[in-house]
C-alpha cells in the first residue's frame, strides 16, 4: 500500500512541475507572440 501512496505522490509532484513549466511557458509567450503580432501589423 505504501507503494502506491508513494507513487501517487510522486506523479502529482511531476502533474504540479508540469502545470508550473506549463504557466511559466504560457506566461512568456503569449506577450511575445502579441508584440510579433503588433510587429507585423504595424510594418
Amino acid at each position: 500500500m505504501s507503494f502506491i501512496d508513494d507513487l501517487a505522490k510522486a506523479i502529482l509532484i511531476i502533474l504540479r512541475y508540469f502545470a508550473y513549466f506549463l504557466a511559466g511557458v504560457i506566461i512568456v509567450a503569449v506577450p511575445l507572440y502579441l508584440i510579433t503580432w503588433i510587429f507585423e501589423w504595424l510594418f
